[in-house]
């Protein structure tokens, strides 16, 4: 059972839409005169940062420190505060930095919210388009407003299918599940914002979505939203998900088996591994 009531919950349901229109307004000041940023690389020449990426995550995390000063944050940017408190804000300000930094329209907002250890509330917002997704548990999947349902493909060979690497992921391995996925009939696409590629599953629009790492802050949104639009999930928080990141598996129940069965990575389909622990939504 949790620990906030109905009421408390959508009031964070609520909340988090007001700071997901609130940091897109910033991020897409900054989008508009990108060429100006400051950038900085974490990792790698494929990891980079902007000063919009702090900015937006600085807002994001004073609006719900005024607001919910109880709750904890953790933050892509800025790190975390209070992971063991009942609610924990998930927050990543831009999800698809180089996309932003390089004027191409796939970066998104990303938020989501964990209580009592349970992913609850997801919100992804595509400033480009104009497009809000949000869900919260039970209570079903909304794009602008209009209910939302994961696709209806029995095969993979029915849609485009969403994927996502990084440099904490295997090449190889990665490379040998494009193959398969090609050999079974399907197609592919990677647009640079994971998050936003979930928020596409849970509408419909992507037969799902596998990449074999991926931090919390991109992946619990649209892991909310593709459950209560009907689809079927790993269990991302399996092993300290929620900090350390796992493999991610969305889509419908009928693909869901066949796409875990063209990943085949070692240690990746069995009984205890976070892939074969399916949610369903």
């Amino acid at each position: 059972m949790t620990s906030l009531s109905p009421r408390d919950i959508e009031a964070r349901y609520r909340f988090a839409r007001e700071i997901a229109r609130a940091a897109a307004d910033l991020a897409f000041s900054f989008y508009q005169r990108r060429q100006s940023l400051a950038v900085n690389f974490k990792q790698g020449l494929q990891d980079v940062v902007s000063e919009a990426d702090r900015r937006v995550e600085a807002l994001i995390r004073r609006m719900i420190s005024r607001r919910f000063p109880q709750d904890g944050f953790l933050g892509e940017e800025s790190g975390s505060t209070g992971e063991n408190a009942a609610c924990v804000w998930v927050v990543d300000p831009i999800d698809g930095t180089a996309c932003f930094l390089n004027g191409l329209h796939t970066w998104c907002i990303a938020i989501g919210v964990v209580i009592d250890g349970e992913p609850t509330i997801g919100v992804v917002y595509d400033p480009n388009h104009r497009e809000m997704f949000r869900a919260c548990r039970g209570h079903g999947a909304f794009l602008n407003g209009a209910p939302i349902g994961v696709h209806a493909g029995r095969s993979v060979a029915d849609g485009v299918m969403g994927v996502g690497i990084s440099l904490r992921a295997s090449a190889a391995e990665f490379s040998g599940f494009l193959c398969r996925l090609l050999q079974a009939g399907g197609m592919f696409v990677r647009s640079g914002s994971g998050a936003l590629m979930t928020a596409q599953v849970a509408a419909g629009r992507l037969l799902g979505y596998y990449e074999p790492h991926m931090n919390a802050w991109d992946s619990l949104p649209g892991w909310v939203l593709t459950r209560e639009a009907g689809g079927v999930a790993n269990d991302f928080m399996h092993n300290g998900g929620l900090r350390h990141g796992n493999p991610l598996l969305l889509a419908n129940a009928a693909l869901y088996p066949q796409l875990a069965e063209l990943i085949q990575m070692p240690g990746l389909i069995g009984s205890t591994c976070p892939i074969a622990r399916v949610m369903a939504g």
